[in-house]
C-alpha cells in the first residue's frame, strides 16, 4: 500500500508539472498531443497508473488538440464483417470528441454495404475512404493462413503502402473490437513513442506463443507472450523509412520455410519482426486490448468498469466465450449492437465540418419547405435520409444465362416477420427485401433468420434494412431500396402479405420469353386474391383457384372495400382465359406487376397508407407500357392484424386531406413530365 502511495503521490506531482508546462508541440498529422496518461512498465506500475489513465476528471484526461482528425484503419470483407464494423463504429462514436477518418480496406461486397451505410448516415466530422481489398491480395497471397480470418487477416502487413503516403500515424482496429472510452485517449499515446518506436501494441494475454498450449505446440517466435495485433498504433512515416515492407517480408519467408502457415495470420509476423527488433514496440497498458478469448489473464487488466478501455472478442466463438465477466462485457457489447444509430449524428461543437454535397441539397430542400403547412411532415418525409444497411445478410446468387431471370421485390416491418419462411416456400428465384426496422428490432430479426433452418438454407434473399427514422412508414422509399438491389433483368413487384403460386416464378420466366419483354414495355399483371382464413390449403392449381373463389374460401382482393384497386384486370375474363390479354388502365389501378428492372421507381412523396401503388401504376401508364394479364398466374392476400398507418388514415381528417393534397400535386407534375399524354388522369380522378 506504501509502494501504491508512493507512487500515486508521483503521479499528481507529474500532473501538476504538466499541467504548469502546457501542451508540448510534438511533429505528427497537424497534431498538438499531451497526456498524463501512464505508460506500460511492469504489471505493478501498469495497476497504479489505471486510475489515472481512467479517471473521469478533467484534469487528468489525456488530451488531443480539440478538432483534430483521428485516423482509423480497418480491414474488413464480407456480410459478417461489415455488421461487426458498425457496432465497432458506433462504439467509436458514442464517445469521440473529435473529428474522425475510417480508412476501410474493403473488399467489393464490404464497401459496396459500407459506402451506402455512412451515406445515409450521414454523421458530422466523420470521413470515410475506401481501399481495395481485392487488388492487395496479391501482396499476401504467398503466406498460407491457417486464421479463419483468411487471406484478409494479412492485409494490416502492407497498410504502409495502402494508405496515403502522407498520412503518419493511425490506429488499427480488428472488427470485432468495442469501444468503453473516447478514441482521441488512446491517440495521444502516440506522442509517447521514443527513439525507434514505432508500433504500440498490448501484450498478448493468452499463453499461445509460450507453446505451452498442448503437446507439440509450435507457435511462431515471439518476445515473452508476444503481443495481440487487434489494437495497433503504427507511426507509418517512420515504418516507411525504416523499410517495414522489406522487413518483415524476410522475417515471413525466413520463418515459413520452418513453420510453413501463420496459425494466428498478421500477428505471427509481426511478432515474429519484434523478436527480431524488439526496440520497433512501445508496450500498451493492457486495457487498450482486454481480450476475451478462452483461458487468457484479461482480468489482470482491470480492477473496476472504469479501468476499461477496449473490449476485444478476439475468440472465435466471440459472445460466447468462458470468462468470469462475460455477462458484463456481453452486456456493453449489445448496448451498442442495438443503441439507436440515428443518436450519433451530433454535431462536434467548436468543429465546423465542410458538409458534403448530399447534405447541402438536403438541408436546401428542407429550408424550402413551410413549416406552418399542416402537411409539412409529409412533405418533409420525402427529403429523409435513412441510413441503410444493405445485404444484412450473407447473399449470393448468380442470375439465370438465358437473361429470363426474375426478383420478387416487397418490403415489411416488424410485424410481418412471419410471412418470410412462408415466401421463402413458394418463391425459389431471388428475393429482395427492404425491411423498416430500428437498431434493436435489426438484430431481433438476425437472431430469427439465424434460427431458421429455411431462411438459412436460402442465400438468394437480400435482406436491407432500413433505420427507422420519422412517424411515417415510407413504403415506397423502401420498395426504390429492394428493387435498385437486383440483379436479375426483371422484378415482381409484391407486397410481403402475399403467396405468389407455387411454380410462379418458372412461369414468369416462360411468359418473359413468350411476351417479348425484353424488347417491348409491358407489365405482366398477376391477378391478386385474398383469404380471410389464417389457415388455408392453398390451391395448387387454377382450376382449384376456382372452385375456392365459387364456395366463398377466396376472394378477388379487395372486392369489398376496394374494387376499382383491381377491377381493370378482369377477373370475369380471366377465369376462362388461356393466353395472356392486355387491359387498359383505368383511376386507381393498382394491380402487382413484373416489369424490367429499368422501370421507373415508386414516388417518395407516398407514405404511410394511401396512393404509393397506384401513382406508380400511373407512371408506367405514362410511359406507355402495356399492361398484360397472365392466365395462369395468382397470388393470395394473407389476413392480418390492421396496419397502424391505415389505422391513422380512417381516423384521422387532416391525414386523408393530405393525402388528397399529395395526390393533387402528383397528377400537377404528371401533366408537366408527360404534357397532353397526362391529361386524362386529371378527368379520370374528376369522374372516379
Amino acid at each position: 500500500m506504501r509502494e501504491v502511495e508512493a507512487e500515486n503521490r508521483a503521479l499528481r506531482r507529474q500532473l501538476s508539472l504538466a499541467q504548469g508546462r502546457g501542451p508540448a508541440h510534438r511533429r505528427g498529422n497537424h497534431s498538438r498531443t499531451y497526456s498524463m496518461e501512464e505508460g506500460t512498465g511492469d504489471s505493478e506500475n501498469l495497476r497504479a497508473g489505471i486510475v489515472a489513465g481512467n479517471s473521469s476528471e478533467c484534469g487528468q484526461q489525456p488530451v488531443v488538440e480539440k478538432c483534430e482528425t483521428i485516423h482509423v484503419a480497418i480491414v474488413c470483407a464480407g456480410y459478417n464483417a461489415s455488421r461487426d464494423v458498425v457496432t465497432l463504429v458506433k462504439s467509436v462514436l458514442f464517445h469521440r470528441r473529435n473529428p474522425l477518418h475510417f480508412h476501410l480496406i474493403a473488399d467489393s461486397i464490404a464497401e459496396q454495404i459500407l459506402a451506402t451505410l455512412f451515406q445515409t448516415w450521414m454523421v458530422p466530422a466523420v470521413r470515410v475512404d475506401f481501399y481495395n481489398a481485392d487488388e492487395l491480395k496479391s501482396e499476401v497471397s504467398w503466406i498460407p493462413n491457417k486464421h479463419y480470418s483468411g487471406i484478409y487477416g494479412l492485409m494490416k502487413l502492407v497498410l504502409t503502402k495502402t494508405l496515403p503516403a502522407n498520412l503518419e500515424r493511425v490506429i488499427v482496429l480488428d472488427t470485432d473490437i468495442t469501444f468503453a472510452t473516447d478514441i482521441a485517449e488512446l491517440w495521444a499515446v502516440f506522442h509517447k513513442f521514443k527513439g525507434q518506436q514505432v508500433l504500440g501494441l498490448v501484450e498478448n494475454q493468452s499463453d499461445w506463443y509460450l507453446g505451452n498450449l498442448w503437446k507439440n505446440h509450435r507457435p511462431w517466435p515471439a518476445l515473452g507472450r508476444g503481443y495481440n495485433t487487434g489494437v495497433i498504433l503504427l507511426l507509418l512515416d517512420k515504418l516507411r523509412k525504416m523499410k517495414w515492407e522489406q522487413m518483415w517480408r524476410l522475417t515471413a519467408e525466413r520463418e515459413l520455410m520452418g513453420m510453413l502457415s501463420t496459425s494466428l495470420a498478421d500477428q505471427d509476423i509481426f511478432n515474429a519482426v519484434i523478436k527480431q527488433n524488439p526496440f520497433l514496440v512501445y508496450q500498451l497498458p493492457c486495457f487498450w486490448n482486454v481480450q476475451l478469448s478462452d483461458h487468457t489473464r484479461s482480468e489482470q487488466c482491470y480492477r473496476d468498469v472504469s479501468d476499461l478501455k477496449v473490449i476485444h472478442w478476439n475468440s472465435p466463438k466471440k459472445l460466447r466465450v468462458k470468462n468470469k465477466h462475460v455477462e458484463f462485457f456481453r452486456n456493453l457489447y449489445l448496448t451498442f449492437l442495438e443503441y439507436d444509430g440515428n443518436l450519433l449524428r451530433r454535431e462536434l461543437f467548436g468543429c465546423p465540418s465542410e458538409a458534403d454535397v448530399n447534405s447541402k441539397n438536403l438541408q436546401k430542400q428542407l429550408s424550402e419547405l413551410d413549416e406552418d403547412d399542416l402537411c409539412y411532415e409529409f412533405r418533409r418525409e420525402r427529403f429523409t435520409v435513412h441510413r441503410t444497411h444493405l445485404y444484412f445478410l450473407h447473399y449470393e446468387y448468380e442470375p439465370a444465362a438465358d437473361g429470363t431471370d426474375v426478383t420478387l421485390v416487397a418490403q415489411l416491418s416488424m410485424d410481418r416477420l412471419q410471412m418470410l419462411e412462408a415466401i421463402c416456400k413458394h418463391w425459389e428465384g431471388p428475393i429482395s427485401l427492404a425491411l423498416y426496422l430500428s437498431d434493436a428490432e435489426a438484430q431481433q430479426f438476425l437472431r430469427y433468420a439465424q434460427g431458421s433452418e429455411v431462411l438459412m438454407s436460402r442465400h438468394n434473399v437480400g435482406y436491407h434494412i432500413v433505420y427507422k427514422e420519422g412517424q411515417f412508414y415510407p413504403v415506397n422509399l423502401l420498395r426504390n431500396v429492394a428493387m435498385k438491389h437486383i440483379s436479375t433483368p426483371y422484378t415482381f413487384l409484391s407486397d410481403i402479405d402475399f403467396l405468389p403460386m407455387y411454380g410462379l416464378y418458372e412461369y414468369l420466366r416462360k411468359s418473359v420469353i413468350q411476351l417479348d419483354l425484353a424488347n417491348t414495355k409491358k407489365a405482366m399483371i398477376v391477378p391478386a386474391f385474398e383469404t380471410l382464413r389464417y389457415r388455408l390449403s392453398f390451391p395448387k392449381s387454377k382450376a382449384e383457384l376456382l372452385s375456392m373463389l365459387d364456395m366463398g374460401t377466396l376472394f378477388t382482393f379487395r372486392y369489398h372495400v376496394w374494387t376499382k384497386g383491381h377491377a381493370p384486370t378482369n377477373f370475369a375474363k380471366w377465369r376462362t382465359a388461356t393466353t395472356p390479354y392486355r387491359v387498359e388502365w383505368e383511376a386507381d389501378f393498382e394491380p402487382y406487376v413484373v416489369v424490367r428492372q429499368d422501370c421507373p421507381e415508386y414516388d417518395r412523396r407516398f407514405v404511410g397508407f394511401g396512393w404509393n401503388k397506384v401513382a406508380h401504376i400511373m407512371e408506367l401508364d405514362a410511359q406507355e407500357y402495356e399492361f398484360i394479364v397472365l392466365p395462369n398466374a395468382y397470388m393470395i392476400h394473407m389476413p392480418h392484424a390492421p396496419s397502424f398507418d391505415i389505422t391513422k388514415f380512417r381516423s384521422n381528417k387532416q391525414y386523408r386531406i393530405c393525402l388528397k393534397t399529395l395526390k393533387e400535386e402528383f397528377q400537377q407534375d404528371m401533366s408537366r413530365r408527360y404534357g397532353f399524354a397526362a391529361l386524362k388522369y386529371l378527368t379520370a380522378e374528376n369522374n372516379s
